[in-house]
């Protein structure tokens, strides 16, 4: 399945993510014929490339609304780790 070709959105970020874990368990019990392996790994690496980008676009749309001291409103960058 391509990347066009899955749906967006939280619910499907996570269904991606529990995708790519039951990868890793399949391919860790190395159990999987050569070519089943191969097909998977290359399916477990276009997810995580996949769920990289979604995590590095959230991140820099998220931003912290602060009052500015002449009451005007400004945006701050997420700094995580912040504990705001």
């Amino acid at each position: 399945m391509d990347s066009e070709d899955r749906p967006a959105g939280p619910a499907a970020f996570e269904q991606s993510l529990a995708r790519l874990e039951a990868i890793v368990k399949e391919l860790e019990q190395g159990e999987l014929p050569l070519e089943q392996a191969l097909r998977l790994f290359e399916e477990g690496t276009e997810l995580n490339q996949e769920l990289k980008r979604r995590l590095d676009d959230a991140e820099r749309r998220i931003e912290i609304l602060t009052r500015a001291r002449d009451g005007g409103v400004r945006t701050e960058a997420f700094e995580p780790g912040r504990g705001e």
